[in-house]
């Protein structure tokens, strides 16, 4: 069966950094879109970024305003993996953070029409 697995969070100061990965396992990874999404306490889910699957010229991604310029996504396909790489970190940034995977023509920023989802991980960010 199909498997996201994020790991990498944890407690972190405010402008530090973390940087979140996400295994992949049975499904081919190289054809599948990986987005990255964060829900707060009491808050809705909301989209952090996406990559899209890798050209020749490389992969495209997209971002949120919030992370726009702070947070950025790779992935690396011999791995099946892809990362969430987070700078200068805020305390409005604490949530979990999950992975999911779709095969869309376009990048969405929702959640809708990702297929498979990840279990989470924690990120906290003390102020």
């Amino acid at each position: 069966q199909v498997q996201l697995v994020e790991s990498g969070g944890g407690l972190v100061q405010a402008g530090g950094s973390l940087r979140l990965s996400c295994a992949a396992s049975g499904l081919t990874f190289r054809i599948y879109n990986m987005g990255w999404f964060r829900q707060a306490p009491g808050k809705e889910r909301e989209f952090v970024g996406v990559i899209g699957v890798t050209m020749w010229n490389g992969a495209r991604t997209v971002y949120a305003d919030a992370a726009k310029g702070r947070f950025t996504i790779s992935r690396d396909n011999a791995k099946n993996t892809t990362y969430l790489q987070m700078n200068s970190l805020k305390f409005e940034d604490t949530a979990v953070y999950y992975c999911a995977a779709n095969r869309d023509w376009t990048l969405r920023p929702v959640g809708t029409g990702y297929q498979y989802w990840g279990q989470g991980t924690q990120v906290t960010v003390s102020s």
